[in-house]
Order: C-alpha cells, then sequence, then structure tokens
C-alpha cells in the first residue's frame, strides 16, 4: 500500500466546477435537477448554493422526510402553496423519494409566480424521466460525478505525486478525503455494497447483487476493449436481453458509462460492439478487489485508459461541450481510443502510460483529413482532463 499520504488538506473546502452554472439555471418558473450516484457531494452542493443565497428565503427539505413527502405528493395546489409560501426558492433533496414528484412541481412552477425548484436525486431511480416528462421545457438537468481532476487545484508536482493514488483509489469525495489506504478501502467497498448496488436493487426490485458483481468484473477486465453482449450472456449463463437491461441500469446509475464505434461506412471499419468504462477507478478497482501498486499490476494501461477518459466525460459535461464521443477501430486492428466529434471537427486521442510518441493510423487521416490527433501520457495529460473554460 501507499502509507499515510493524502489527497489534499481536508480542511478545504472543494469548489465543483458546476456550482456557478447550478447558480445560474436558478430561475423563477424553472426546475434544476441535479442527478448522480450517491456519496458525490449533491446534499453538499446544494447546501453551499442554499449558504450563497442567504440574502434570499430558500425552503431547505429532504425527500426521506415523510411529512414532506406527503406535501410534495398531494396535487393539490392549496396544500403546496401553503408550503412555498413567503419563500424565493425550493430545495428539495433526495427528490426521488417522493411520489409524483414531477407532478407537484409543476403545479407549482405554472401556478405560483416567482419560485425556483431545485432538486436533486439518484439516477437509479430514473428521477429524471419523473420530471422531465411533465416539465417539459420548465427544468434544466445537470449530472455531478466524483471529484473531477480540475476541482482539486493541485499543482503539476502534487498531480504527479498523487497520479497512482488517484488510479488506484479514483476520486470519490469520501476517498479523496480519507487519511490513508485503509480507509479509502474500506471507504470504497462501503460505497460499492451499501450504495451504488442497493440503488440498482431497488430500481427493478432486483435481488441478484451477485449477478452484478460478476457483469462488473467482466467488464472491468475488458477496458478499452469491444465487449460482445453474446460473450457475456454466456459466460453469466442469462440472456442476451438481461445483460442489456443490467447494462442500462449500471448507466442510469452513474456507475458505467460506454462509447460506440466511429464509422462513416468506410468498409474496413468496425462499430458494432460497445466499450464500457467506469466513472470511477476506485469502484472499477474495488469490484476486482485490487488495490495493488502499480509496479505489481499488469492492467496500467487500462487503468490510464479509465482514468483519463472518465476525467474527459467529467469536464465536458460540466463546461456544457456538445460533444459526441467514439472509438475507431478497423478490422485490420488498427485503433485510436477516443474520438471527440463536436461541431463536425473530429479530435482524436490515444492513451498511452508510456511517454513513447504514439502515431496516429494512417488509415484514419487519409480518410479524416483535418482531424486533430495527441498521445496522452502522465506528462501530457493535465491540458486534456483539468481544462475549466467552455470550449
Amino acid at each position: 500500500m501507499f502509507g499515510v499520504g493524502i489527497y489534499i488538506n481536508t480542511d478545504t473546502v472543494i469548489t465543483r466546477i458546476i456550482e456557478s452554472t447550478l447558480m445560474t439555471s436558478l430561475k423563477p418558473g424553472n426546475v434544476t435537477g441535479l442527478f448522480g450516484a450517491r456519496r458525490t457531494g449533491k446534499t453538499i452542493l446544494m447546501e453551499s448554493i442554499r449558504k450563497k443565497l442567504s440574502t434570499q428565503k430558500v425552503l431547505h427539505v429532504q425527500g426521506e422526510n415523510l411529512d414532506v413527502s406527503e406535501i410534495l405528493s398531494s396535487q393539490r395546489l392549496s396544500v403546496l402553496q401553503n408550503f412555498v409560501n413567503g419563500y424565493d426558492f425550493l430545495f428539495v433533496d433526495e427528490a426521488q423519494k417522493i411520489r409524483n414528484i414531477g407532478l407537484n412541481l409543476k403545479l407549482i412552477v405554472d401556478s405560483i409566480p416567482g419560485i425556483s425548484v431545485f432538486v436533486t436525486g439518484s439516477s437509479a431511480f430514473d428521477l429524471r424521466g419523473n420530471i422531465g416528462e411533465p416539465l417539459t421545457g420548465r427544468s434544466t438537468f445537470y449530472n455531478l460525478y466524483p471529484f473531477a481532476l480540475g476541482e482539486l487545484e493541485e499543482d503539476f508536482l502534487t498531480s504527479k505525486e498523487n497520479l497512482e493514488k488517484k488510479l488506484i483509489f479514483g476520486l470519490y469525495p469520501q476517498v479523496v478525503n480519507a487519511i490513508n489506504d485503509e480507509e479509502r478501502i474500506k471507504v470504497l467497498e462501503s460505497i460499492r455494497d451499501g450504495y451504488l448496488l442497493r440503488d440498482i436493487l431497488e430500481l427493478d426490485n432486483l435481488k441478484d447483487s451477485i449477478f452484478i458483481i460478476n457483469l462488473l468484473r467482466l467488464l472491468a477486465f475488458q477496458i478499452g476493449q469491444d465487449v460482445s453482449l453474446a460473450e457475456l450472456a454466456a459466460n453469466l449463463r442469462v440472456s442476451r436481453k438481461t445483460v442489456e437491461r443490467y447494462l442500462e441500469l449500471l448507466e442510469k446509475s452513474f456507475i458505467l458509462f460506454s462509447t460506440r464505434g466511429f464509422s462513416r461506412n468506410l468498409r474496413k471499419e468496425f462499430s458494432k460492439s460497445p466499450r464500457y468504462y467506469f466513472w470511477d477507478n476506485g469502484i472499477r478497482n474495488s469490484v476486482i478487489s485490487n488495490f495493488g501498486r502499480l509496479a505489481v499490476r499488469d492492467d496500467t494501461g487500462r487503468l490510464w485508459e479509465n482514468f483519463c477518459i472518465s476525467e474527459r466525460m467529467k469536464i465536458n459535461h460540466y463546461n456544457q461541450r456538445s460533444v459526441n464521443c467514439y472509438f475507431w477501430r478497423t478490422y485490420d486492428q488498427k485503433e485510436i481510443d477516443l474520438i471527440e466529434e463536436s461541431n463536425g471537427q473530429l479530435s482524436a486521442f490515444e492513451f498511452k502510460w508510456s511517454v513513447n510518441k504514439g502515431k496516429v493510423p494512417k488509415d484514419f487521416i487519409d480518410n479524416y483529413p483535418g482531424s486533430t490527433f495527441a498521445v496522452i501520457n502522465p506528462e501530457t495529460y493535465l491540458p486534456f482532463i483539468k481544462r475549466k473554460e467552455r470550449m
């Protein structure tokens, strides 16, 4: 293990990149939703925003409170009016606990002038859909992930010194603030077993947590590789449809995300099978129960690719960049790890743990002139994943 060591000064308040965007989104007659996995800091962020609105009247409630839940599920305008009367803002934490929350929020913003609503929720309950359908045109949704590296405000030397720990333990807030490796492992195991799996099981009244772990283990060993759903189904002895359903739940729960193959119908391009990544390296390593140092691992390249792509995805979302993300591979085994398509421009990235220069495949340059290519290694990664301005 790494010994004691810490990522940051735990007395430092870490400002989330998306906070200013959320503040701007809080407008009268609008519902702002913040979604993400448990333990990513949604409640703390909501409280931070509430404090910044100290000169205005904010009603801050918990969806888990039965009295609150009864009122906000009533669909009775008089009850809702009495509840929010005199307030400028309604903040509802854990809103997924409230039945018919979307319909009731629509009643509030449609019928009570001047109030702005901010809700948080675990994505595992598909709160986005429950709120979004009744509030089309009156709602704005954002996601919150484990810390992005750019939020830690580390200088180059500190980032370099802590890089190995981040590849192994990830960036969940409690992990970042843990005082030693033993505590980090306990936190990750608690998040894995007590929060993430529970949310998935509750979503469809599922009961087979062992199946979920086995599926995640298979995917953990296939980072950066095309994933055959038929092969997963065969290994797990279930139907392909079952695998597809669980993969959908794992993505909705912010445990996994996927990329698809990029193709413009060139004969040699392969685009059928997806690739899956974990939103957090620490969760990935907790699934396979391996927190060993890089020197004794055979999966450093996979950890590096997962880390770089997940960090890039976070910063793209926080900067509200409209980007389509793919991988590129041909049938004769030429490939590129990440292709970003934005406003017709293609940007290609290859992730290498070694600092040796990578070479862009000639087929890609020939077929997509004007595209850019960069190798992301430990000497070049910071500008790639710490950029804060909107691009």
